[in-house]
């Protein structure tokens, strides 16, 4: 699995995707944080602009990552050869998982001049800041996990990130009040599914400060149900 891992993560770096990921990122972090985010018309020293807009970037640049996870091993037939290696296919699926993952997380650590600006403006509370980042990384673990599962369906790169794309963007909006009002109209019994399965609603509490229990639970069975998933998928190609 530790293998796999190191070879997937440095598979991104032999080639542009990781350094066109990461400017990408960042540059759209700088610019909605500064921006529509009115870092400085605030007057707060605090990194909620920063926060608000990171769900919505991953929706977006996870699944970028994601769609060549598996759809590019199965269109170069090289899927046969990993698979028949002395892992597991739970291994496979982890050590790949573990590698996208790390990348998300030095992507994130290099935000870092947007935490050093608003120490130096104000003084802000670095827990809540930290906590705030500790939600972005599950977020990104989910998104992940999500792309993966579908990147495995087919062997199209393109047909991946449209179809992870539109799955994150259900359980990212499943918590909005558009969404839920209109739900509360309709179809009560959906509504609460809609909150108690949004990625957003349980990102926010993160935002202020509070890791609870539940948060911490609800995104490690996301992340364990979509990694399952995955397996099963490959399984089934595997018998095909």
């Amino acid at each position: 699995m530790i293998a796999i891992a190191r070879r997937e993560l440095g598979s991104y770096f032999a080639t542009p995707v990781a350094y066109v990921f990461i400017v990408i990122f960042l540059a759209l972090a700088g610019a909605l944080t500064f921006t529509l985010g009115n870092f400085f018309g605030r007057g707060q020293a605090d990194l909620n602009p920063f926060f608000s807009f990171i769900p919505w970037l991953f929706l977006f640049l996870v699944p970028a990552l994601t769609m060549r996870l598996w759809a590019e091993e199965r269109r170069q037939g090289t899927i046969e050869l990993l698979l028949t290696l002395p892992v597991t296919q739970w291994q496979a699926v982890l050590g790949k998982f573990l590698a996208a993952w790390a990348f998300c997380a030095i992507a994130l650590a290099l935000t870092f001049p947007l935490w050093l600006t608003v120490n130096w403006l104000g003084r802000p509370d670095n827990g809540v800041i930290l906590a705030g980042y500790v939600g972005c990384l599950f977020v990104a673990g989910a998104y992940l996990a999500v792309g993966a599962a579908i990147s495995a369906l087919t062997k199209n790169q393109v047909i991946a990130f449209v179809l992870a794309v539109s799955a994150c963007f259900v359980f990212a909006a499943a918590g909005s009040p558009v969404v839920t009002e209109f739900l509360s109209a309709n179809l009560p019994v959906l509504a609460d599914i809609a909150r108690a399965v949004s990625v957003n609603e349980r990102f926010s509490g993160f935002t202020r400060g509070v890791v609870s229990a539940r948060d911490l639970i609800f995104f490690a069975s996301f992340i364990l149900f979509w990694l399952l998933v995955n397996t099963v998928v490959l399984e089934h190609r595997k018998a095909d």
